[in-house]
């Protein structure tokens, strides 16, 4: 069970963050049936810490309730902020006795720092997950993830996500009537099908700065509607199959089915924001015959149907279903 949390602040503390964990363990429910929190926000000496957008939050204790929390949340903070060793420590000892610890977006950092990501899989927002990994190789980053229970160790990817990892912790311990309720009472979805492959910013590649496959590059992008496979694409380039493979492998970083696929995709995310084409269309456009094929390597990229990403990247009443 869940009766004491934690929220640990540092400056720089992003606010969004503060507020998701603020209000699902922090806001007092009872009287309409919701579970009840001992609730503290805890900063290293109980002084006041200035948040990303300039403000303060005035904590309601130090480090103390650390020592006996059933789950200490961290929010997201600067990515140069570095935590005081007796934050590290208390987080530490926290862990040791069992008590759950929980990050939002970059708050896995400083999971990190104190060691607790080390063995775990985890996430954070996908423009920091490759710094994520770098600085603490010990941990499994899960890139596509939009939150990760390890048991003990909960993180979760950027700003809404949050949501996600909190309702799913509420889930966990009070059941799904509980975490259901509570997400309508919040007008946010219990559960979002995918993860965040289907938010990460992926434009179109540039050529690569070689006379020999640009212009193939170039003339595949306008004709991704069209049936290519590696000896017809090898005749286009005047190359022998197995040559024209290794040379494309070397120039683009991948095979040539892989990257027409990845473009392909591309094309039908654009599509299926930006035009009211039913799935079927949006298959053929983007040359992958029908539905099903789109669909099949569309979930596997992206970790979405079409139909769940059009849902949440077009106005539902001008999308076509």
């Amino acid at each position: 069970m869940i009766d004491k949390v934690a929220m640990v602040a540092l400056d720089q503390v992003a606010p969004f963050e503060v507020g998701v964990i603020c209000e699902v363990f922090g806001t007092d429910r009872t009287v309409d049936g919701f579970p009840g929190y001992k609730f503290d926000v805890c900063t290293v000496d109980g002084g006041p810490v200035t948040t990303k957008s300039g403000y303060q939050i005035m904590p309601s204790a130090d480090l103390t309730p650390l020592a006996d929390a059933d789950l200490i949340a961290v929010p997201a903070h600067s990515l140069n902020t570095r935590a005081p060793e007796p934050m590290i420590e208390a987080l530490r000892a926290a862990a040791d006795r069992g008590a759950r610890v929980l990050s939002v977006c970059s708050g896995a950092f400083l999971l990190g720092e104190a060691g607790l990501l080390d063995g775990h899989r985890c996430t954070t927002h996908w423009q920091y997950a490759e710094e994520l990994s770098r600085r603490f190789p010990a941990a499994i980053v899960e890139l596509n993830s939009l939150y990760v229970d390890d048991g003990q160790v909960l993180t979760s990817a950027g700003t809404a996500a949050g949501i996600d990892l909190c309702l799913h912790l509420v889930r966990s311990v009070h059941g799904s009537e509980v975490a259901t309720k509570l997400a309508r009472r919040m007008v946010v979805p219990p559960h979002r099908d995918g993860g965040q492959a289907q938010y990460v910013e992926a434009p179109l590649p540039k050529a690569p700065d070689c006379a020999t496959l640009q212009p193939l590059l170039t003339w595949l992008l306008t004709h991704l509607d069209e049936p290519v496979d590696v000896e017809s694409l090898a005749r286009r380039a005047h190359m022998a199959p197995r040559t024209f493979a290794r040379r494309f492998r070397a120039e683009t970083g991948t095979t040539p089915h892989d990257w027409v696929t990845g473009q392909r995709i591309l094309l039908a995310r654009r599509l299926l924001e930006e035009t009211d084409l039913g799935v079927d269309a949006v298959a053929t456009r983007a040359g992958f015959g029908d539905a099903a094929m789109l669909r099949h390597h569309f979930s596997r990229r992206i970790g979405a149907t079409p139909h769940a990403y059009r849902s949440t990247f077009r106005d539902r009443a001008a999308a076509v279903q």
